[in-house]
């Protein structure tokens, strides 16, 4: 039996920091689903990106909610806390860097509403994995 996954989109804004310290807003989306459970989007409309071309970034939902309380990522995404109501998001790509700032209350929420689909430590993948490698590999 095959259930529907659970989509949760929530859009948020967030401030773009130039390198002339300036902010400006871009919005954004923030998703997860259920049945990519360690994991949220950060969607990005093609007006907000270089090529005019909508952007997903993906990243651990762990990250996410660690970067909420203190440093955290080492790789392409980066999250840390600014104070008590924003937090940054350093994104890394070949085509260079972006730093964002979101209203913390905002991630949170987002985080809650993840939660109330897949509890946190329920991310029980083993289900996907097996439905994944079937429709790859078929009944070899």
């Amino acid at each position: 039996m095959d259930l529907a996954h659970v989509t949760v989109q929530q859009p948020a804004r967030a401030e773009l920091i130039t390198s002339e310290e300036h902010e400006l807003p871009v919005p954004v989306t923030l998703g997860y689903t259920s049945g990519d459970p360690l994991a949220v989007h950060l969607h990005f409309p093609p007006e907000a990106c270089l090529q005019d071309e909508a952007v997903t970034w993906t990243f651990g939902r762990a990250l996410l909610e660690e970067g909420l309380r203190g440093p955290a990522g080492s790789g392409d995404v980066q999250i840390w806390p600014c104070g008590r109501t924003r937090t940054v998001m350093e994104l890394h790509s070949p085509l260079g860097l972006a730093l964002l700032q979101f209203d913390t209350d905002a991630l949170r929420r987002f985080l809650l509403r993840s939660y109330a689909v897949v509890a946190q430590g329920q991310e029980d993948v083993g289900a996907e994995v097996d439905r994944g490698l079937n429709a790859l590999l078929g009944n070899v």
